[in-house]
C-alpha cells in the first residue's frame, strides 16, 4: 500500500473503508483535513466508540509504523519521552577512572551521546524509517495530569522535543498524530488549539449494523438486526457506562459462538455481561426490562417486515 496520504475526502473514506472501518463524511472529512494541513487528530468520545481504531487503521492502510503511547495517572517525561541509560553512563565513566583519562568535560560531553538516550514513544516518533514518518496514537490523554498535557504543547505544535543535555531534537518528517480522550476530565484549550477536533458519537442503527455485518460476518442477520435494535434502545437507558460499538461487536460475537439465530429473553438475560460492564447496570436491564426492551424490537421489525 502507498505511505501517501489521499487526495480528497472520498479517497478518506476508502482508505478507511480499507481498513475495515466504517466512518461517516463528517469524520473523514476532519481525517483528511488533519492529514492535509499537517496538524494532529483530536479525537474525544465515549469510551468503546472506535477512537483508538482510527489510528490503527491509518498505520495499516498508509503502511506506517504505529507508535502507541498508552496514557496513564502519574505518566512522566522518563516513560513518555525519554531518559539516560544510567547503567551505561556510569560504566563509561568507572571504564574511564581506570584508564586514568580522565578529562572531566570531554567526559561529560561523552555520557550524553545518542547511544546512552533510552528513547521512549514521543522521541521515537520524530524519527521516519526511510523517509516515512509513523503515526503516534497518545491514548486517553485525560488520564494524565495537566503538567504532563502542557509537555505535549511543544510536541504538537512544532514536532519537536528539547533535551537539555543534547538540545532540541525536530522531525524531518513529521508524525501522523492522534490524540483521544475519553473526557473525564477536560482537556486545556491550549493542546486542542493545536489539533482538528472531532466527537466520535455512538452510531446509528444503519452504521452499526453495517459494522455488525463487516466484523462478525458469521452472525445471522435476524440476529444482526436484533442485536442493533436491543442496543440502540439500550442507549437510551439512565446507565452508568452505556454500551459502545465495541460491546455490540463482543456480544454478537458471543451470540454466534452460542450458536444462537435470534434473541430471546433468557439468552439476554445469560449474556448481559459480554455487553454492560457494571453489575447495576445489569441488575437494571436483566428480567422484565430486557424482555420488553426486545419485544419492542421484535415488534418494530415484523412491522418493518425484516
Amino acid at each position: 500500500m502507498s505511505t501517501a496520504i489521499p487526495n480528497d475526502i472520498d479517497a478518506t473514506l476508502d482508505l478507511l473503508n480499507q481498513g475495515d472501518y466504517i466512518a461517516d463524511r463528517s469524520l473523514a472529512t476532519t481525517l483528511f483535513l488533519a492529514l492535509k494541513m499537517g496538524r494532529p487528530l483530536f479525537l474525544e468520545g465515549e469510551a468503546g466508540v472506535g477512537k483508538t481504531e482510527i489510528a490503527k487503521v491509518l498505520s495499516e492502510t498508509l503502511s506506517r509504523p504505529l507508535v502507541r503511547l498508552q496514557c496513564y495517572e502519574g505518566l512522566d517525561v522518563a516513560s513518555a519521552v525519554y531518559e539516560w541509560n544510567y547503567a551505561r553512563q556510569m560504566i563509561e565513566i568507572r571504564m574511564a577512572e581506570a584508564s586514568g583519562d580522565i578529562d572531566r568535560e570531554r567526559l561529560g560531553q561523552d555520557i550524553f551521546r545518542d547511544e546512552f538516550l533510552i528513547k521512549r514513544p514521543l522521541l521515537q516518533a520524530l524519527e521516519a524509517t526511510d523517509g516515512v514518518a509513523p503515526v503516534l496514537l497518545i491514548d486517553e490523554l485525560d488520564r494524565t495530569d495537566e503538567a504532563f498535557e502542557a509537555y505535549l504543547l511543544e510536541v504538537l505544535s512544532d514536532f519537536q522535543i528539547t533535551i537539555p543535555e543534547i538540545g532540541t531534537i525536530a522531525a524531518e518528517h513529521p508524525p501522523i498524530v492522534v490524540v483521544t480522550s475519553n473526557r473525564t476530565r477536560e482537556i486545556h484549550d491550549a493542546l486542542k488549539r493545536r489539533c482538528l477536533y472531532y466527537w466520535v458519537d455512538y452510531p446509528d442503527a444503519e452504521r452499526e449494523l453495517a459494522i455488525l455485518r463487516l466484523k462478525v460476518p458469521g452472525c445471522e442477520e435476524t440476529l444482526s438486526r436484533q442485536v442493533v435494535g436491543f442496543i440502540q434502545r439500550l442507549r437510551e437507558h439512565d446507565l452508568f457506562k452505556l454500551p459502545g460499538i465495541a460491546e455490540t461487536i463482543d456480544w454478537a460475537t458471543a451470540l454466534t459462538e452460542l450458536n444462537k439465530i435470534v434473541l430471546e429473553p433468557d439468552t439476554v438475560d445469560n449474556t448481559l455481561g459480554a455487553l454492560l460492564k457494571y453489575q447495576d447496570d445489569i441488575q437494571k436491564i436483566q428480567g422484565s426490562e430486557a424482555a420488553l426492551i426486545l419485544e419492542d424490537v421484535k415488534r418494530e421489525m415484523a412491522v418493518a417486515g425484516t
